[in-house]
């Protein structure tokens, strides 16, 4: 096969007759990185899109931790007097003044970790689903699409959930320092269910996201001139705005997913957390933490 031509470095003559190539015990002593060649092509991808999508949490950690200080502000451990909330360069300077520099990637490892089980959730939801949701024909319409997309984006949050709680929890509450020392408080204190705080919200805000994200991206790319629709500078600036579009309308229920996901929540409810941020804050409090969110997307969409 091509995938070891080359990279294995392992010449064509080597290749033999009436077999399909496989690079010999001593081939692969002789040149390590010939088992490359030995590793399945969807495997290759998803290991690469993995270590991409791990990269990119990593690289824009601080940013989210800005973003989520933002939003729980008030609700912090100690701090549930407090009414107003709290600016960028306030909570950049906060996270640097309580922790140092490593405070800045503090409830990182989670979310690092998330990235196999969820894309691996998704792929393998997303191929059910499209068999689920397609034609007699077996062909997926465009709704259907929507559909499949939505209802896999749903699963792997479902099945995954537990460790955005942490990353939360780690971000936010001074108490938890590891991510089992986090994980075994919240079961003893709080039981299993507190793994779980805020998965409406979540569910809620994949399908009108998904949609809007989509439709918006069609709408930028249809609206181009011929010359730049195929260009790859276009299609990152369409998906820019399509998914900060999308972000703007579907925001909110972000921060009330990170509300109800803190220790001792005042809120049960969707309905209840909308109600209490608003009076509390008024609708910009809906928006605490938009700007860092922001700025997340252009390196992780480049990271990608």
């Amino acid at each position: 096969g091509d995938a070891g031509g080359g990279f294995g470095c392992i010449s064509i003559c080597e290749k033999r007759e009436e077999k399909e190539f496989f690079p010999t015990t001593a081939q692969l002593l002789k040149h390590p990185l010939a088992f490359v060649a030995l590793v399945p092509k969807d495997a290759a991808l998803f290991a690469a899109g993995a270590i991409a999508g791990a990269a990119a949490k990593t690289v824009t950690a601080p940013l989210d931790r800005v973003k989520i200080l933002m939003q729980t502000y008030g609700l912090r451990a100690g701090q549930e007097a407090l009414k107003t909330g709290i600016g960028f360069v306030e909570a950049l300077a906060m996270i640097g003044k309580e922790d140092g520099l490593k405070g800045y990637w503090r409830g990182n490892l989670p979310q690092v970790i998330r990235v196999v089980p969820y894309s691996a959730v998704q792929l393998f939801s997303y191929e059910v689903y499209k068999k689920l949701f397609g034609g007699k024909d077996g062909k997926l319409s465009v709704i259907g699409r929507l559909a499949a997309g939505a209802c896999a984006g749903m699963t792997s949050t479902f099945v995954t959930y537990p460790l955005d709680v942490l990353r939360l929890r780690l971000a936010v509450e001074p108490g938890y320092r590891t991510m089992t020392g986090a994980a075994l408080t919240m079961l003893r204190e709080e039981g299993f269910a507190s793994f779980y705080n805020g998965l409406g919200p979540s569910l809620i805000g994949i399908a009108p996201y998904i949609a809007v994200n989509f439709c918006v991206f069609d709408l930028v790319k249809k609206s181009l001139p011929a010359k730049y629709e195929k260009r790859a500078e276009a299609t990152l600036v369409t998906g820019l705005v399509s998914a900060t579009v999308a972000t703007l309308l579907c925001y909110p229920l972000d921060t009330v997913r990170r509300q109800m996901q803190m220790k001792g929540t005042p809120y049960d409810t969707v309905l209840d957390a909308f109600s209490g941020i608003v009076a509390q804050d008024g609708v910009g409090g809906l928006y605490r933490g938009f700007l860092a969110n922001a700025l997340k997307t252009l390196p992780n969409s480049r990271l990608k």
